[in-house]
């Protein structure tokens, strides 16, 4: 069965559109919203190209598409047929972008599209059940094809993200480091040639201001 639906802007990862009534009954429903929420995030910053992915979490699979930018998501169980999946998935897509598409880009608040959850409950409740003759025939549907879409382990996938984050960091940290190592050895420099010179230059300055007295005097 489908358990939790979410889509959401992938240029930055805002939630767009849920539907409301997921994961009231599910046990540790916050817990999956979570890792959906740090799985958009990922794909904001770009960490997974695929546009079309099958993502393993427990006894769940997170099925997701990325179209203009936009990531519709889908939690089912693992014995929830994939094929179904994704045709729910598009079937989401192609409404979303017919009534929202105009306003994805300029949206700048979370879920701002929350009425879209209408059409969620309703084109859920057609793929609950996998024996009406509507999915059957969705199923035998060849030339729908989901066996080349990758499926991966949710901790791998996450873990990618923060294995790039901490390189991110770490170069962006030695950058830093390298800035204030280059400022302070421009420091030093200067007060190395300023003791070195300041002497002679105090000479100097005695020597013009006795030089320009005694012109003065005489």
């Amino acid at each position: 069965m489908v358990k939790l639906t979410m889509i959401a802007r992938v240029t930055d990862g805002l939630p767009l559109a849920e539907g409301l009534d997921d994961g009231r009954d599910l046990k540790d429903g916050e817990f999956y919203k979570q890792q959906v929420k740090a799985l958009f995030k990922n794909l904001s910053r770009g960490h997974n190209e695929a546009s079309r992915m099958s993502v393993e979490s427990g006894p769940y699979i997170f099925h997701y598409i990325i179209e203009g930018r936009v990531c519709y998501l889908t939690m089912c169980d693992r014995a929830y047929p994939k094929k179904l999946a994704f045709q729910y998935l598009e079937e989401l897509r192609n409404e979303f972008e017919r009534v929202n598409g105009a306003q994805i880009e300029t949206a700048a608040r979370p879920y701002a599209f929350i009425k879209f959850d209408t059409f969620i409950q309703k084109t859920k409740k057609l793929y609950q059940d996998t024996h009406t003759q509507r999915n059957i025939a969705k199923l035998n549907d060849e030339l729908y094809e989901v066996h080349q879409i990758m499926t991966r382990n949710v901790q791998e996938v996450l873990g990618v993200g923060e294995q790039l984050d901490q390189v991110s960091q770490m170069s962006s940290r030695l950058s830093s480091e390298s800035r204030i190592y280059a400022d302070k050895a421009k420091d030093l420099n200067r007060q190395a040639l300023i003791r070195k010179w300041a002497p002679v230059a105090i000479v100097f300055g005695v020597v013009f201001l006795l030089f320009w007295l005694k012109n003065k005097i005489w």
